[in-house]
């Protein structure tokens, strides 16, 4: 007879085997990151490219991960952002749009550039001729910054779940939203040209499904199975940057801080873009004549033959008060106050024939 440590110890090393096999199962392959959106990338060329550069895009919200069972001391959000707006600008229009210059790690360019210089000062050339000086960096025009300014958790929860005869399913879900802010300064004035300001909500949806059952006397059978998907919140604030980036431009376009180079399709890529952004509609679409025919006069009334009191009483061709200029439209039964003194014009004033 096997010892219960013996099977203990073979339990133990079948689970360790199913472990890694299932590892080895659900292991993938690195993919490259996902590329900016279309509407980015296939923005139309601008009359000139434009040299920008990036300096800092910094986590400014100070948040932690949301966990109600401890301190929690990782970010919220990525630190990276400087990187994703360095890639999304170079992104733009497929590269035609912003040369990016290399300013959130000036102080390694810079000793860089020193280690070069002192190498140039003591070696020479082939031909014995010392080396040519290092050439100077390119300056920028323009310079943007920004940041992630806000992250907000636990914005909308809620859930839904039923049971019947012990078999039952649930679902939850989370949704957390955050900001970015991005401006583009010139450099030459230090005038903000562009700020915009972009929101990316970010959602977790958790289902789990339940079955008890009893299959035997004293044998109760309990299955469960779940699933939870949680929205990378490094997607979330890339997609945010992109948004932003892609604003900016049709901002400044708009603003004639720059143009297209097809000044046609830069006006119908800035006039979509003023339609979406807060509702608002452009004034030149709102500055267009209406093309609709104008309405057709209203016909007069034909008039209606009286029969009864009425009709001795010389009033079968009269207009009535309500309709002569000069008299207030207070209502047939208040305009015939004075003069009504049969049930049959009180009837008929109702129906509007006086």
């Amino acid at each position: 007879m096997r010892s219960p440590v013996f099977l203990a110890l073979a339990a133990a090393l079948s689970l360790t085997a199913c472990g890694n096999s299932a590892s080895r199962m659900l292991a993938e392959s690195p993919t490259l990151g996902r590329r900016a959106p279309d509407e980015l990338r296939t923005l139309p060329a601008p009359a000139r490219k434009l040299d920008i550069a990036v300096f800092a895009f910094t986590d400014q919200t100070g948040r932690h991960l949301p966990n109600e069972n401890f301190a929690e001391y990782s970010f919220a959000v990525t630190q990276g952002g400087a990187a994703i707006l360095i890639n999304t600008l170079k992104d733009a229009g497929s590269g035609r749009w912003f040369t990016v210059l290399e300013r959130n790690r000036l102080a390694d360019l810079f000793q860089e550039r020193q280690i070069i210089r002192a190498n140039r000062s003591e070696a020479l050339g082939p031909n014995g001729q010392p080396l040519p000086p290092l050439g100077p960096l390119r300056n920028a025009g323009l310079m943007v910054t920004g940041g992630i300014i806000g992250y907000d958790s636990n914005v909308l929860t809620g859930g839904i779940g039923a049971n019947f005869l012990g078999i039952g399913a649930t679902t939850e879900y989370r949704r957390d939203n955050v900001s970015v802010y991005l401006r583009i300064i010139s450099i030459l004035t230090g005038e903000v040209l562009v700020s915009v300001t972009t929101d990316k909500t970010i959602y977790s949806v958790a289902v789990q499904g339940l079955l008890s059952r009893y299959v035997g006397f004293n044998r109760l059978l309990n299955a469960e199975a779940g699933v939870t998907t949680n929205e990378p919140r490094q997607v979330a604030v890339r997609q945010a940057i992109e948004k932003a980036v892609y604003a900016a431009i049709l901002e400044g376009a708009n603003r004639n801080y720059w143009k297209f180079a097809d000044e046609d399709v830069g006006r119908g890529l800035v006039d979509s873009y003023l339609e979406t952004r807060d509702g608002d509609i452009p004034d030149r679409a709102t500055s267009v004549a209406p093309t609709n025919p104008p309405a057709e006069p209203a016909r007069p009334r034909a008039e209606v033959p009286l029969v009864g009191p009425l009709a001795d009483s010389g009033e079968s061709n009269r207009q009535p008060d309500t309709e002569r200029p000069g008299v207030a439209q207070v209502g047939s039964r208040a305009a015939l106050q004075g003069r009504v003194t049969t049930p049959q014009q009180l009837a008929r004033s109702a129906i509007g024939d006086l």
